[in-house]
């Protein structure tokens, strides 16, 4: 099936291995260009939507692509092995869209409405959390994001950090409380369009330059009443449900790895060829002749067939999240040591901006940020070993 096929058929998009090699070029076609202007990756995106695949994690009975983690997978790595700025976008649109099937608290027809834009205009949604008080709200505490109430609705002043996409973002679930005595807790939806958002284009990073996660203020945005899509009283959270919060994580992390993951892989392949056409005069063959060349390469290899074999695992199974937060740190890990070892069999070659390899090593650092982080993952690992958590 050609890809001008595929763009007719949107809803069952091929994810083959052809397309999915052709879809890693066609990302990474500009890719050194938008890490180098920190460029938001519009016409990646663009292409995504044409391919039907930004609706591809959405109910199929809503016209979404019905797609298992195992695909999403597939396709978020692919998509990152060209452009992994594009892939974390897309990687938060897919997590958002898999918890949104199965969210009881949101009214029907704002749940009918987003996964309708995403599937036939290809809208963009993701979660606005980080504050610069509060820092990530993994670590815990209350947002400073107020929803003030009123009569008819709500008005809606804050400061997010981090909002990876918003220069394309259609739909930003905001993190925040209410003003009530006891505060409600949760996401007010906001359109990309309402009155009194404004962008703070503060991205400015090492890696990971092109997913414009710049700085979003918000000041007296109103909203209707019915915008409060998924809030509770703070001193009354839901009950946790286990199977759920486990589902989420896992998916967290196999998408998640699936990016840095990608971008490992493109290390690789750069590396490959690189080291079959390097030929020093000194040596008079080409540097893959070497053994020692060759043992780095294979412990490269043997680190992402490890990472293969653990994200399939993640992709498949109903693992824990102690169980999805090790295979995250151990992929993001694995991901960096590729990276690395290219760099020290490439030597000043592979840190200089005529190549790609130096992106790649920004690019896969910035792994270790993302929830679950090292220290988070092992101590809850630690915990359940020990009884004190159920896994």
């Amino acid at each position: 099936m050609s890809l001008h096929h595929l763009a007719e058929h949107p809803r069952q998009p091929l994810l083959d291995d052809t397309f999915l090699q052709r879809l890693s070029r066609e990302m990474g076609e500009g890719a050194e260009q938008l890490d180098r202007d920190s460029a938001f990756p519009h016409g990646n995106l663009a292409r995504l939507r044409q391919y039907g695949l930004l609706g591809l994690a959405c109910d199929v009975r809503a016209g979404g692509g019905g797609a298992d983690l195992a695909q999403l997978r597939r396709v978020v790595g692919a998509v990152a092995k060209g452009e992994p700025s594009t892939a974390l976008v897309l990687c938060m649109q897919y997590l958002y869209h898999r918890r949104l099937a199965d969210n009881p608290n949101w009214p029907e027809a704002l749940k009918r409405r987003v996964i309708r834009e995403a599937v036939e205009e290809g809208a963009l949604i993701n979660s606005l959390r980080v504050e610069p008080e509060l820092g990530s709200p993994a670590r815990g505490g209350l947002p400073q994001t107020v929803a003030r109430r009123q009569a008819d609705g709500w008005i809606l002043d804050g400061h997010k950090l981090y909002t990876t996409g918003i220069p394309g973002l259609t739909w930003l679930a905001v993190w925040a409380r209410s003003d009530d005595p006891v505060p409600l807790v949760g996401t007010w939806l906001v359109h990309r369009d309402t009155p009194g958002i404004r962008i703070v284009e503060s991205w400015d990073h090492l890696g990971m330059r092109a997913t414009g996660s710049h700085e979003v203020i918000f000041e007296n945005v109103q909203l209707p009443l019915e915008h409060a899509v998924d809030v509770y009283p703070a001193d009354q959270p839901p009950a946790l449900n286990a199977p759920a919060l486990a589902d989420f994580n896992r998916g967290m992390a196999t998408l998640l790895g699936a990016i840095y993951d990608g971008a490992a892989r493109a290390a690789r392949d750069w590396l490959v060829q690189w080291l079959a056409e390097r030929t020093p005069a000194s040596l008079g063959a080409p540097l893959s002749s070497l053994p020692r060349v060759q043992e780095v390469v294979g412990q490269i290899e043997g680190l992402l067939l490890a990472n293969r074999l653990q994200l399939d695992a993640l992709s498949r199974q109903a693992l824990s999240s102690q169980e999805a937060g090790l295979i995250k740190v151990a992929v993001t890990e694995n991901a960096v040591s590729v990276v690395e070892k290219a760099l020290e069999l490439t030597g000043n070659h592979g840190l200089s901006l005529h190549h790609p390899l130096q992106r790649h090593y920004r690019n896969v650092l910035c792994g270790r940020v993302h929830t679950p982080q090292r220290d988070s993952a092992l101590v809850l690992a630690g915990k359940t070993a020990f009884g004190l958590v159920k896994g």
